[in-house]
């Protein structure tokens, strides 16, 4: 698991790293996946899965707090991306 802040979590599709705070004690392993979810990011200190998404579906996950205000802003993305899933949806 990893626990405290400034842990390194690269985006694989745009190749962007967000320094994230994480409470978790436990991991996905990527290869227990079905073929129709497939894993978006990773940290970059052990390579273990921290997202998710969906290939055909709007749905998407992240094993890490997505702060995007106030502090750090390197994970508001992530809720401007679930918005225009919502809006595109509504």
């Amino acid at each position: 698991g990893h626990h405290g802040a400034n842990h390194p979590v690269k985006d694989l599709e745009t190749g962007k790293v967000e320094i994230t705070s994480q409470n978790h004690g436990f991991a996905v392993d990527g290869k227990s996946l079905p073929s129709d979810v497939e894993v978006d990011r990773i940290n970059l200190n052990d390579q273990t899965v921290e997202g998710l998404r969906h290939k055909t579906k709007p749905v998407f996950c992240v094993q890490y707090h997505p702060e995007a205000s106030p502090g750090p802003h390197d994970s508001t993305p992530l809720f401007q991306e679930f918005r225009e899933l919502i809006e595109k949806r509504g």
